[in-house]
This record gives structure tokens, sequence and C-alpha cells, in this order.
């Protein structure tokens, strides 16, 4: 019998994505008793291809807000995959989003928006972190954002 979680994405109509597998030497998740530690996330579609570009240059910020609505699938797809049930989460404690961003761009917070407004859908209050949203050079694979988080844990 599906969950409360379970239920709420199924009247969002939200699917969640395959697992994404790690591109280096790392876990996608740690525990430390309570607390679910996820590694930095990038903006990966259903079929598997990524969201690349600059912000502010190749693609806009409210393009890129997309982008971490994407980030933010992926990561309650490792939530369940850690947990077995996103019932167990009580709360998402904390979200670092960076932005691959020109020197100009300032918009980091409503890109980063996408990823928290997702996890308020799917868990109310529960899900608003608290929040860092910052601007890079650079990211891996010339993705357009990534994101980390950390969750506190029912047992």
């Amino acid at each position: 019998m599906p969950g409360r979680i379970a239920n709420r994405l199924q009247d969002l109509g939200i699917e969640l994505p395959p697992l994404p597998a790690p591109i280096g030497n790392y876990k996608p998740f740690r525990f430390a008793g309570d607390t679910l530690y996820l590694s930095g996330v990038g903006p990966r579609r259903l079929d598997g291809g990524i969201e690349t570009g600059k912000v502010g240059q190749d693609v806009t910020a409210e393009t890129a807000k997309e982008h971490a609505r994407l980030c933010g699938l992926n990561m309650l797809a490792i939530m369940q995959e850690a947990l077995g049930d996103l019932d167990r989460v009580a709360c998402v404690l904390k979200a670092f989003g960076m932005v691959n961003a020109t020197p100009d761009f300032t918009a980091h917070p409503m890109v980063i928006d996408g990823c928290t407004d997702l996890f308020g859908e799917v868990f109310g209050d529960d899900g608003r972190p608290a929040r860092s949203a910052v601007g890079m050079g650079s990211l891996p694979r010339g993705i357009t954002v990534e994101i980390e988080g950390v969750v506190l844990v029912r047992p």
C-alpha cells in the first residue's frame, strides 16, 4: 500500500527518475545517525540526458529554475533508494545550490527555488530547508545547476 508521500507524488503527477549513477569516486548518499547526506546532483532528465550551459548566457534563469527542479526530482529518487519510503523524511534540513552562471548573474536564489519549491509541494513545510544559493564559474560536465542536501530521517 503506497504511503502518504507516494500518494502525494501521484496526486502531483510526479514520476521519479531512475537513480543517477555517480560520475566519480563517491556514494550518492551517506547516513550519520538520523541524518541523511545527499551528494551533489545535477539536472538529469528522465531520458538520462543532462542539461548544460552557462546561466545568464546560454540558459535563462527561468529555464535554469526548471533544471533545479530536475535536480530535486533526482534527489527525491535518491532519498527513496536510501530510505525505502519517502514517508521516513522528517524534514529537509539544508539545500546547497550551485548555479553555473556568468559573473554578472544575480538570480541564484530564484533558480534554486525550482528545487525547494518542489520539496515544499511534496513535503509541505517540512520540505522548506535552510538553504544557500551561489554562483560558480563552472560545474562538472558543464551542467547548469548542482544541488546537495541534508535530510532528517524518521526511524
